[in-house]
């Protein structure tokens, strides 16, 4: 595995004016997302300075642009939200160590090579958790959007103080909220090509509230420090460690899906494939640095991936640039953030949540399946009003769970027990015809597809339903995998016919599934001579036993009637 990501000069054009134009659409998203958090806009500049820096230095997808979002700026706003109500003195330095053990966290995932496992889940959950971010984005903002403070309890002490918010609104603060709304919907199209609406309605609403607001008392950012941060030492509370540990995990875990999942659109766009595992040690890099620093944590931001894709960027130099870039507006340039109004940054907020919300999804799950639409809507409810790890938890599971039992209903489908040539199987004339000699004494047992553990119940069912024989044949010619309750429940049946005396063939165990069957013991309960490879091998040598018994019932017959 390289080092670094990867960087050449060939496209040098294309990646500087990428990253020119993703640095602009960076810094008032890096503002509104640092104010939004409670951790001020300078921790959003700085974490997209940082995190985006490291991630495209060590990342493993050239085109990622990497900085505060949407989702993770949830989790970061509740993270400070708790541990500085707990404890008001260290509770920010608190959080920045939360960013640097989810940073941590995220390079351990990469190291241990998990980056393929964990987009591993179900669309309707993603899709559920993105949206239930997205309205805690919006609810979050409100507050603000009507030129007041957000009410402390997070989601629910602003729905519970909504009633008081509106009453109390500020008509200016409110009217610019709105005004830069109305920049970011109406905004035609042609203009957003060659100027972002975010930074339009940043620059339009700063300019009205100091021409037309002058005089009134409007809330703004205020003076953003021009040096360089200070480090920010790991501080740990005993009694907040177990909750510090909790809210990283979820923090790097959302840092991975969001990055990861903007990693597909860039492969998409660019006709490339990323490196999942060296894309995680980069994120973790990028938010233990911005932890170490102030910064609060990030990911990789789609806007800002894909309009650096479009603007011409194919590298990891694209990235570089625009961290260079927020690096020198911080240093040079800070000062003239401090007129900025905050109405304006939660109205970009607002409308990054309402972005974040998957509208198309949303609008048909009842479509596809009441199932479908149970879990979306369970998961947005969870992850508005519970939190986000039990939302997923409980999302995944019941996913699992609904999935798992269509695949045993389907998979039990090719569990069948077969005595005559008139029942549901595929054979040729000559095993018809030996199937049709043995006069249903031969009772072939034959599976097909994974013998997942769902499928269990279905051989049970089948064993249990078997009339009488006198020889039984297990056909797993056409099963590629078999699951540790499925041969359980297979041991069952062979382990029943053998203390009845009958005899019991294999057929077609191979490769994993004999290995299966040998640590089970199961070969051990059956003759060397009937585990077989050929169907019809073994349907010959049980018709022959079935001939030799009805010759040998006769022949006694013969002989206690004379």
């Amino acid at each position: 595995m390289r080092v670094f990501n990867r960087i050449h000069f060939r496209n040098l054009r294309g990646d500087i004016f990428g990253g020119v134009t993703a640095a602009v659409i960076a810094l008032p998203m890096a503002l509104a997302f640092g104010v939004a958090s409670g951790a001020g806009a300078g921790a959003g500049l700085w974490g997209a300075v940082l995190v985006g820096l490291f991630a495209a230095l060590f990342g493993g997808t050239p085109t990622l642009i990497s900085e505060p979002t949407g989702p993770m700026t949830v989790v970061m706003t509740a993270v400070i939200a708790n541990l500085t109500a707990s404890n008001p003195d260290n509770g920010l330095a608190m959080a920045f160590t939360v960013v640097m053990m989810a940073g941590i966290l995220q390079i351990i995932f990469g190291s241990l090579r998990l980056g393929k496992y964990v987009t591993l889940m179900p669309y309707t959950v993603i899709s559920g958790f993105m949206s239930g971010i997205g309205i805690i984005l919006i609810i979050l903002q409100l507050g603000p959007f009507l030129g007041q403070a957000s009410p402390k309890g997070g989601v629910l002490g602003t729905v519970q103080n909504l009633p008081q918010l509106l009453t109390n609104l500020n008509p200016a603060e409110t009217a610019l909220g709105a005004l830069t709304l109305a920049i970011l919907f109406l905004m035609p199209s042609k203009l957003k090509r060659l100027v972002p609406p975010q930074l339009v309605a940043l620059i339009v609403g700063t300019i009205i509230s100091l021409v037309l607001f002058s005089e009134l008392d409007i809330r703004r950012i205020g003076a953003i420090s021009a040096g360089l941060p200070s480090l920010q030492l790991p501080t740990f509370s005993p009694d907040q460690l177990q909750l510090m540990f909790v809210d990283a995990a979820v923090l790097g875990m959302l840092g991975c899906i969001d990055a990861l999942l903007t990693s597909v659109v860039a492969d998409s766009l660019t006709r490339t494939e990323h490196d999942s595992n060296k894309e995680l040690i980069g994120q973790g890099l990028g938010n233990l640095a911005s932890g170490l620093f102030g910064g609060i944590a990030g990911a990789g931001a789609t806007m800002g991936t894909v309009v650096n894709i479009q603007a011409g960027g194919r590298t990891a130099l694209s990235g570089l640039t625009r961290a260079l870039i927020l690096l020198i507006v911080i240093l040079g340039a800070s000062s003239l953030t401090a007129t900025i109004p905050m109405a304006v940054l939660a109205g970009i907020a607002l409308k990054v949540g309402i972005n974040i919300i998957d509208w198309g999804f949303v609008k048909r799950a009842h479509k596809v399946s009441w199932k479908t639409a149970l879990i979306m809507y369970g998961v947005i409810f969870l992850t508005v009003f519970v939190d986000l790890i039990t939302a997923v938890g409980i999302g995944v599971f019941v996913a699992n769970i609904l999935t798992i039992d269509s695949l045993s209903e389907l998979r039990s489908q090719d569990v069948k027990t077969i005595t005559d040539a008139d029942d549901e199987i595929i054979l040729n004339e000559e095993e018809k015809q030996l199937l049709a000699e043995a006069e249903g004494r031969v009772l072939l047992f034959y599976l097909s597809g994974p013998m997942i553990f769902g499928v269990a119940k279905a051989i049970a069912r089948e064993h249990t339903a078997m009339e009488d024989h006198n020889v039984l044949i297990v056909d797993l010619s056409d099963v590629p995998k078999l699951g540790v309750t499925s041969s359980l429940a297979l041991e069952n049946a062979i382990k029943e016919a053998c203390e009845k005396g009958r005899q019991v063939f294999i057929v077609g165990a191979t490769g994993s599934i004999k290995r299966r069957l040998q640590r089970f013991g199961i070969l051990d309960l059956i003759p060397t001579n009937n585990l077989l490879m050929d169907r019809l091998q073994a349907l010959k040598q049980a018709v022959a036993l079935v001939k030799a018994e009805n010759f040998e019932l006769k022949a006694s017959d013969s002989l206690v009637s004379k």
